[in-house]
């Protein structure tokens, strides 16, 4: 599972057990509930991974969007970790780079014919769908993980 954190909305993306292919899932409001709306599609979904894009800037020092994301992903981990003891789920919350998906996403809604300004609930979808995929891809080449654990801050 993948998660695209954003101001306004969160874009969530997934994949089959096994599966080398990231889809688009669902999008949520970011708000008061949408750390508990997440942690039940990952009760429902139980991914071994959830990956968190880590917006840094193309310089790759850390902004307020990357802060923002952290947050949610450490928030994300406590929320797991607090859940219902009779609920076990044992879920790895890492970070991973995300820098330039969002463009990217931007440019396939367009070579698709999308308007982007109207379709701003599937272009977060798009944009979790290529952190996800961009993890995956790097995880079946090096054989590890991609990312970092979100309880690592430093990188």
């Amino acid at each position: 599972m993948a998660i695209d954190v954003g101001t306004v909305r969160i874009g969530v993306a997934v994949a089959a057990p096994g599966s080398t292919l990231a889809v688009p899932c669902e999008t949520v409001a970011e708000g008061p509930e949408a750390m508990s709306s997440i942690t039940a599609m990952i009760l429902d979904q139980r991914p071994s991974i959830v990956y968190v894009g880590d917006p840094l800037r193309l310089d790759g020092s850390v902004g307020p969007a990357a802060e923002s994301a952290r947050s949610f992903a450490r928030g994300l981990t406590a929320a797991l970790r607090a859940g219902n003891p009779s609920v076990t789920v044992e879920v790895d919350v890492r970070m991973v780079d995300e820098r330039l998906t969002s463009a990217q996403s931007h440019k396939q809604m367009r070579a698709a014919g999308r308007n982007t300004r109207r379709s701003r609930s599937v272009l977060d979808q798009a944009a979790a769908v290529a952190i996800l995929q961009n993890a995956l891809d790097r995880e079946r080449a090096t054989g590890q993980p991609a990312g970092v654990p979100a309880e690592q801050d430093e990188r």
